[in-house]
């Protein structure tokens, strides 16, 4: 979300040219959550294990507060050096935040325990192009971003019928962005706020 002078970078090329001091270059990465104007994340966000924006309960208006939302979050394996992938209702995240190493927080979650969430409908006609990301099993996480218009309830039922996951939340839609060198995608649509990514050496 931001570099070293605190300063939020807004893109993948940002990412990339902050990354190569570390030897380190994107190899594939999706934008992680809703931001507010100054592209600060609107709820929880914890990188490297610091949790730079609380946690987020408020009831409201907007795709965000369409409870319940949800968090993404990886975390710490008592006795391994490896990490599990989670995603829990924001109400439960307090029960995994000391072993958390990031997170970030989104809503509404498009699919919880299996079930497609309660306010979704088939016929629905708020169609936009919406990313999600959804965790199959503890060692697996699958980005997803539609190519065309789609509504919630499509796109849910991608993550729980097509991807197999029990759990899966929205990232954003109209914004969804996506950097991925195989596919000659490198997004630049607007200025991003919480990105997520994984990276390899140059």
């Amino acid at each position: 979300w931001r570099d070293g002078s605190k300063q939020p970078l807004k893109t993948f090329d940002a990412v990339n040219q902050w990354l190569r001091p570390q030897r380190r270059r994107l190899l594939f990465a999706m934008n992680a959550g809703m931001y507010r104007e100054d592209l600060s994340p609107v709820g929880l966000y914890v990188e490297r294990g610091r949790q730079l924006r609380p946690l987020n309960l408020a009831n409201g208006k907007g795709n965000f507060c369409l409870k319940p939302n949800g968090v993404f979050a990886l975390r710490k394996r008592p006795g391994s050096p490896t990490s599990v992938a989670q995603i829990v209702e924001s109400s439960r995240y307090p029960s995994i935040s000391k072993s958390t190493t990031l997170a970030t927080q989104s809503g509404p979650m498009l699919v919880i325990g299996g079930k497609l969430h309660p306010a979704f409908r088939r016929a629905s006609t708020s169609r936009l192009v919406r990313n999600g990301v959804g965790v199959p099993s503890p060692r697996k996480v699958v980005f997803a971003l539609s190519e065309d218009p789609v509504n919630f309830y499509e796109l849910a039922v991608l993550f729980r019928d097509g991807l197999s996951c029990p759990n899966a939340l929205f990232l954003d839609g109209t914004i969804s962005s996506l950097y991925s060198p195989p596919l000659h995608r490198n997004d630049a649509w607007v200025p991003l706020g919480p990105i997520i990514g994984v990276t390899g050496r140059r």
